[in-house]
């Protein structure tokens, strides 16, 4: 054998940037959920952020710029650290849970209780050094602070130049104190665990040392002590001369930044308001008052009190709040100068209202996301294409995303300051519900109406979808956004620069050249490495006739935070007013078109470093998380709450309100209140740092999760099931009910009208959603759907069920309905769910998967047997049942001991016809079945039984039947047979109507005295005959079923009808014309050429049936009568042990049951009094089917007609034509009239019978040929 190795194929060389875009452009392949609708945030299972801020690490790589400006990036790297610090000391106070609550009570004879105190110290001494090394960094933080406000507020110093980021970190330092202050104030069971660990330790003896005592003493006053480190603060800057300008500077630049909107986060535009706040607050003292400084001009309080007129509460940490007239009430010249103020009335503004707002956050949202989109549709390129791109291009793209993120910025501030304003303000006692509800379950659920929640829900929908668009345009957006500061920034030291450059060089302005050439050297990024010595603005000279053009590259690189903190610094020096903070200005050696060119530059590169970070920038404008932290509020339970219940839970009571509504409009945003949680567990990981945080978080999801899929999985069921109600519902019942609504429109809120248009809910949207993003897991919410709505079908049809199992059998009309009912929503739900074969769940819910026959069949079996059989009597006029009456029942002994039917469990409404006015409206329709049984239980019957069901019934019906005849009824026959006369012959017609009457009488006296005759005797017949109307009636229905199924599969058989001719056309030329139209249709070749073995086997065999039903006329109710004719063996039935006299028939013998029957028969026409109950209304038709079928069934159907003892009257009151109204006590007209009635009767159901055994032309197998007597011709004829 020999083996051949073929040569592998080289891959093709493939570039770095090719291999780059064939990775972007895998972002565009179809997905299989990638049809689901975009109606939740944005999806966060794994987070990473780039961080390119330095910290100014890299100031010493800048040593062109100016030396003021490197010292004062050194403080601002050392003063963000302290903020870093801070925020982790104010993560900890925040979620500080008391440690000694937990903690047993120890008596003083214990035993273990210096093992107890061991095990808290042991616990307790991580966290009380978390707290002694935050009282040692709030002494650090207020000396460094001090130490930096001392060295600005030196009188050499004083007037120098201090930039607005100084100052806005001074004012971070300020927000930093407040809070960590009032979170201090907040915690009592900071004091508590503080004091426990304290006497712990005491009491194991392990704070003996001074030190020790000293650091425990000393954190003990510090935790004690409300404000103390506030009041630390301003004592210690009150020792500063001139702090109060300082502070005043940083007042005005918080307020013109505020004024002027320079902030993007939420945070930064409450922190702005509270440092103005804080700062008046460490002013007004003993050797400041701010009420002086306005009037020198140094502050303006009427813009700040219109500040906080417009938003009086803001966040504070958490859901802490402050109140910001607060720091000017604490203030201690605030009492004299009370008036000034107007921020500290109660009234309620118009930002609180989010109604208002709703329609403009709804007109900006919708222009954005449009704008964003059309973006998105025109530069969908990747890194290889980003060059294409121009610069005015970026610039737009640069400019929606500010823009963008401006909007979700301002959106979250809103509702985060609505929320706020709540948790400040809770709900009176007077209006709220529940008057035990707690603090926080008044602030929150009781707190809200329900148009503002509706308007939270809207506005949050926005915002997570503003933010999941912008996530989805990240990669365009960032390297737009890097291109654009790039190219700006390189623009302004470049180009902008050039003629401030030449006019300085000209004047010989040193400061100001030397600060333009560093401002250059810092961020002008030169095409061939270094700056042109050929620039003639360099020289101070003008450009050359010809001009000077400046070439740039385009690169997609910002600058560094460092660099630009250099150059914006640097620019501001060369701008900066005296009315914001600008001491030594240089305004007036600066020409008015480069003032506003640097101005522009200055104002537009505030956002850049935001803009750098788009990722954390998007995630800080959209966090929401605030809406699920109450740990002030658990604070203030003492201990009585771990946790608060989800009822309180404003992520919960947002998506509750949304599921109670059922608003369509609403339906969509389901999702959005949902992913408050995913930001409350993403801050208590990433921020707060605390694994039990996001355990609660988890837990409350868990729960909350579970309630939303079973509430919602309820509503859609519900939904759907009264839309298949409403199909289903009789259109001229609907009509009616219309025509009642359009009579009466006063009463349109009062009249429930069932099968009105119902509004179109849009839960297609949620079905469709197949991962769901929760705490970083996908969840397919489509499969978790599909199993409760699954389960509720389940219900429905065991409910139906149940509910016919705890009725009688006219009720299975009803089952119908709701089968039928439950059919269609199953059908309708299956367009978006991937629910098992309807068949299927019938099939469990009636136990027939494994079972031979299920529920339905033996209930109807049940039923049959001990209601419907023994207790109903058949019309034939009416083709109807009817229940006997009470008294009849009484009367022929039909009446049962009362059966005690299960009580069908309760459900609610939707698991029946769909909702309270649909089970009414089928009540009232389905209630004219109640009292009887016709065709259409029967019709019902045959589709819920099936064949295999039907041949349960006959199979068992057939058992019952032959221990009837063979049994009870063969009883009472045999005795019976013995009281007929041994002769009874056919009086002469002389004797007349009279004579003949009392010879029956006297001769069947017996028979009519017999006890139990109109009782037992009528009840057994009825039993039977019943029995065999019954298969009848199944039989009719069954064959009606059949002829529809086979019209309807004609055309796939090759079965047609007749065919219409029109005039001139020859009826083979249609019918060819038919075939061959419908020969597309023809299922057998198709399944012959297409299908597999199994299929063609099953359609063949099918084949095989019709043909045979269609030929043969299969019937089931013949082979039932057969059946029936088997169980007649014993001689009494039809007298085999006494042979005829003559040797041919009996005539005159009463030996054979038509004889009986005859006798039985004529008690039947007997007359009965007015208040009495006649046969008929007691036994129905039924008693006369029995006896009938038994004669045909023993071929005594002839003899019974020739020689029955009423046939025989009648013919005698014929030839006689002597009326006789009454003999012996007997209405003879009546009694002749009812045995006319009777023999119209028998002749009916001879025929009926007649045709079912003889139509089949197999007579002569129903008749032996050893029954056939072959009798000489008699000799008279020959």
């Amino acid at each position: 054998m020999s083996t051949t190795l073929e040569k592998p194929v080289e891959a093709a060389a493939t570039s770095t940037g090719e291999a780059l875009s064939n990775v972007e452009l895998l972002s565009s392949l179809p997905l299989k959920t990638c049809d689901q609708p975009c109606i939740e945030s944005q999806m966060m299972s794994m987070t990473y952020l780039v961080n390119l801020d330095t910290n100014f690490e890299d100031r010493n790589g800048y040593v062109t710029g100016i030396s003021k400006f490197m010292e004062e990036a050194t403080v601002h790297a050392e003063l963000n650290e302290l903020l870093e610090e801070g925020k982790g000391f104010a993560s900890t106070l925040y979620t500080w849970r008391s440690c000694s609550r937990a903690a047993p009570s120890i008596k003083a004879d214990q035993e273990n209780r210096i093992e107890i105190y061991e095990k808290l110290v042991e616990v307790l001494e991580p966290e009380i050094a978390k707290l002694v090394n935050l009282m040692k960094f709030q002494k650090r933080a207020v000396t460094r602070f001090c130490d930096e406000v001392k060295k600005l507020t030196h009188q050499a110093k004083k007037n120098d130049f201090v930039s607005e980021s100084y100052l806005l970190t001074l004012g971070k330092l300020l927000n930093m104190f407040a809070v960590l202050d009032a979170l201090k104030n907040m915690k009592a069971s900071i004091r508590n665990d503080n004091a426990q660990y304290k006497r712990a330790k005491q009491s194991i003896k392990k704070m003996s040392d001074t030190t020790s005592l000293d650091e425990s003493h000393s954190l003990t006053m510090f935790l004690a002590q409300h404000d103390e480190i506030t009041n630390s603060l301003k004592k210690t800057l009150e020792t500063l001369p001139g702090y109060e300008d300082l502070m005043a500077d940083i007042i005005n630049i918080c307020s013109y930044h505020y004024e002027e909107k320079m902030y993007l986060l939420p945070s930064e535009k409450h922190m702005l308001l509270k440092v103005m706040g804080f700062c008046l607050f460490l002013i007004d003292g003993s050797t400041a008052n701010i009420y002086k400084m306005e009037t020198k001009k140094k502050l303006n309080l009427s813009k700040i009190d219109k500040f906080f007129k417009f938003l009086p509460v803001v966040p504070l940490y958490g859901d802490m709040q402050i109140v910001l007239f607060s720091y000017i009430q604490n203030g201690s010249n605030f009492e004299d100068n009370k008036s000034r103020w107007s921020c500290g009335s109660s009234t309620i503004g118009s930002q609180y209202n989010i109604a208002e707002h709703l329609p403009r956050i709804s007109t900006e949202h919708t222009g954005v996301i449009s704008d964003l989109i059309t973006c998105r549709s025109k530069l969908r390129v990747t890194t290889k294409m980003m060059s294409e791109i121009s610069i005015n291009q970026k610039t737009q793209l640069y400019d929606l995303a500010l823009r963008g993120l401006k909007l979700l910025g301002s959106w979250t501030s809103l509702v985060m300051e609505l929320f706020s304003w709540k948790l400040v303000h809770p709900v009176t006692d007077t209006l709220c519900p529940d008057k035990e509800a707690e603090e926080y379950e008044r602030a929150t659920r009781y707190n809200y109406t329900s148009e503002e929640k509706f308007a939270l829900v809207e506005v949050l929908a926005m915002i997570k979808g503003l933010q999941r668009l912008m996530f989805s345009m990240e990669n365009i957006l960032t390297k737009a956004i890097h291109s654009t500061i790039y190219s700006e920034v390189q623009e302004y030291a470049q180009v902008t620069l050039r003629e401030p450059l030449r006019t300085a060089t000209k004047k010989k302005k040193t400061i100001v050249l030397s600060i333009l050439k560093a401002i250059r050297d810092t961020s002008a990024d030169w095409l061939e490495g270094s700056e042109p010595q050929n620039d003639p603005a360099l020289k101070g000279e003008k450009d050359p006739k010809t001009g000077y053009k400046i070439e740039r590259k385009d690169r997609n690189v910002g600058t560094s935070s460092t660099q630009l903190y250099m150059t914006r610094t640097m620019s501001e020096s060369l701008i900066a007013d005296r009315s914001l903070g600008g001491k030594k200005t240089m305004r007036k050696e600066i020409d008015g078109a480069t003032l506003d060119a640097v101005s522009t530059f200055h104002k537009r590169s505030f956002f850049y470093g935001h803009l750098s970070h788009l990722s954390e920038c998007l995630r800080e404008c959209g966090d929401l998380s605030q809406f699920w932290y109450r740990e002030f509020f658990l604070e203030m339970t003492m201990g009585r709450r771990i946790q608060f219940p989800i009822e309180m839970s404003m992520p919960w009571i947002l998506t509750d309100t949304i599921l109670q509504s059922k608003d369509p409009a609403m339906m969509e945003y389901v999702f959005y209140p949902l992913d408050l949680y995913n930001d409350s567990a993403q801050y208590a990981l990433t921020y707060f740092k605390k694994q039990f945080l996001y355990d609660e978080v988890e837990a409350e999801v868990n729960l909350c999760f579970d309630q939303f899929v079973y509430k919602l999985s309820e509503q859609i069921f519900a939904y759907y099931k009264q839309q298949a109600g409403c199909m289903l519902l009789n259109k001229g019942f609907q009509q009616e009910c219309q025509k009642l609504l359009a009579n009466f429109p006063q009463f349109s809120n009062l009249l429930n009208v069932p099968g009105q248009h119902q509004l179109s809910n849009r839960y297609e949207s949620l079905m469709k959603q197949r991962n769901v993003q929760l705490l970083g897991r996908s969840v397919d919410f489509n499969k978790l759907i599909t199993q409760r709505i699954q389960g509720s079908i389940q219900r429905s049809l065991d409910l139906a069920i149940s509910k016919f199992e705890s009725s009688d059998i006219t009720f299975i009309i009803e089952l119908e309905a709701l089968l039928d009912v439950n059919r269609l929503c199953h059908k309708l739900l299956n367009v978006h769910l991937m629910l098992p074969n309807f068949d299927v769940m019938l099939q469990e819910a009636n136990h027939t998967v494994q079972a031979p026959y299920g529920r339905i069949t033996l209930r109807i079996f049940w039923e049959l047997n001990y209601e419907f059989l023994p207790q109903y009597c058949y019309n034939g006029a009416t083709n109807r049942f009817v229940k006997a009456s009470q008294s009849a029942l009484i009367l022929s002994g039909g009446q049962k001991p009362k059966e005690t039917r299960d009580k069908a469990s309760s459900a609610k409404s939707h698991y029946l016809f769909g909702s309270k006015i649909l089970n009414n409206a089928f009540a009232k329709m389905l209630h004219v079945f109640s009292n009887f049984i016709g065709q259409p239980h029967f019709q019902a019957m045959v589709h819920l039984l099936e064949y295999g069901g039907i041949a349960v019934i006959i199979k068992e019906l057939l058992k019952t039947t032959k221990t009837l005849i063979q049994g009870e009824l063969l009883q009472y026959t045999k005795p019976l047979m013995e009281a007929m006369p041994k002769l009874c012959g056919m009086p002469m017609m002389d004797y007349g109507v009279k004579g003949v009457f009392s010879f029956y009488e006297a001769k069947l006296h017996p028979i009519i005295q017999y006890t139990d005759m109109r009782t037992e005797v009528f009840q057994r017949f009825r039993v039977l005959g019943n029995t065999i109307l019954f298969c009848q009636q199944l039989e009719l229905n069954l064959t009606q079923e059949e002829l529809r199924g086979l019209l309807l599969a004609g055309p796939f058989r090759k079965i047609f009808p007749r065919v219409y001719l029109k005039e001139g056309e020859k009826s083979e030329t249609v019918t060819r014309k038919m075939e061959k139209d419908y020969d597309c249709m023809n299922v057998l070749p198709i399944i012959d050429k297409y299908g597999t073995q199994q299929q063609l086997k099953t359609i063949k065999e099918g084949a095989v049936l019709t043909k045979e039903r269609l030929c043969v006329g299969l019937s089931m109710f013949e082979v039932v009568l057969r059946q029936i004719a088997t169980f007649l063996d014993d001689p009494v039935w039809d007298g085999r042990n006494t042979p005829p006299a003559n040797g041919v028939m009996n005539v005159e013998e009463c030996t054979e049951f038509h004889r009986l029957w005859s006798a039985i028969q004529f008690l039947m026409c007997w007359t009965v009094g007015k208040n009495e109950i006649t046969v008929e209304e007691c036994f129905g038709e039924g008693l006369t089917w029995a006896g009938c079928t038994l004669i045909v069934l023993l071929h005594q159907h002839f003899r019974f007609e020739e020689f029955d003892f009423c046939n025989h009257l009648v013919n005698v009151h014929d030839f006689v034509k002597k009326p006789v109204t009454e003999f012996s006590g007997m209405d003879i007209k009546r009694f002749l009239k009812r045995i006319e009635r009777f023999q119209l009767l028998n002749k009916q159901i001879f025929a009926v019978i007649n045709r079912y055994l003889h139509g089949s032309g197999q007579e002569s197998k129903f008749i032996p040929l050893t029954k056939v007597k072959h009798l000489d011709v008699p000799e008279v004829c020959m």
